[in-house]
């Protein structure tokens, strides 16, 4: 579990890849400190698993799944990706709980510059826009970042300088492709209050009153 607040950008040094999938090594500085085999690391929003490092990177796998629902595939040796380690316990929650789990991908079709903000502009489908509301959190290539608008097509985002400093997002131009994590809660919500089937009978009780009645919503 992850927070979406980037610790540091890293570098593509080395991509092998296979038929369906990848091995992707990443210098870093920050991330590697106190890193051991088998931990997770959220690289642009899509946690991976480490499989070897040394004192300035770290590797890992890349499944054929991950290729399939994240932009990791369009990567190139020296290209720039967002950094987070997963999450202490006794951590601050400073941005919200972002899984590491990719829900799809999106396109940014606008960036301009608002007084002292950096506003985007990304679409997607629909499937996704679902889950993205007004006010609520998105994963943009693992950055937690507001939402402050989203129709049925659109959603667009605000970044303050700081967040710009120190992620990759400074870099992007219209027409990138960007890694999407929509908010965990909505998608728990909407499959514990969907219809069921009738003959699932432990099931059927779940509705909003019953989520609101024991402290849900």
């Amino acid at each position: 579990m992850f927070t979406g607040l980037i610790e540091e950008v890293g570098t593509i040094n080395h991509i092998k890849r296979g038929a369906d999938s990848s091995q992707i090594t990443i210098n870093s500085l920050i991330v590697i400190k106190d890193i051991n085999i088998g931990d997770s690391i959220s690289t642009n929003g899509i946690c991976l698993t480490v499989i070897d490092f040394n004192t300035k990177s770290f590797t890992v796998d890349v499944m054929s799944e991950t290729l399939k629902v994240t932009n990791l595939g369009t990567l190139l040796k020296g290209d720039k990706v967002n950094l987070e380690r997963a999450l202490r316990l006794q951590d601050r929650l400073g941005g919200h709980l972002v899984s590491g789990h990719v829900d799809g991908i999106g396109e940014i079709v606008d960036l301009k510059s608002e007084d002292n903000a950096k506003i985007i502009t990304v679409s997607t489908q629909s499937k996704l826009l679902r889950y993205i509301i007004y006010k609520g959190s998105i994963a943009i290539d693992g950055i937690s970042l507001t939402v402050f608008y989203v129709d049925d097509s659109i959603f667009k985002v605000s970044v303050i300088p700081h967040t710009n400093s120190i992620t990759t997002l400074l870099d992007k131009n219209v027409g990138d492709t960007v890694n999407l994590e929509c908010d965990i809660i909505g998608k728990y919500i909407e499959q514990l209050i969907k219809p069921t089937d009738a003959k699932d009978k432990s099931k059927a009780d779940i509705s909003i009153n019953f989520l609101r009645e024991n402290g849900f919503i």
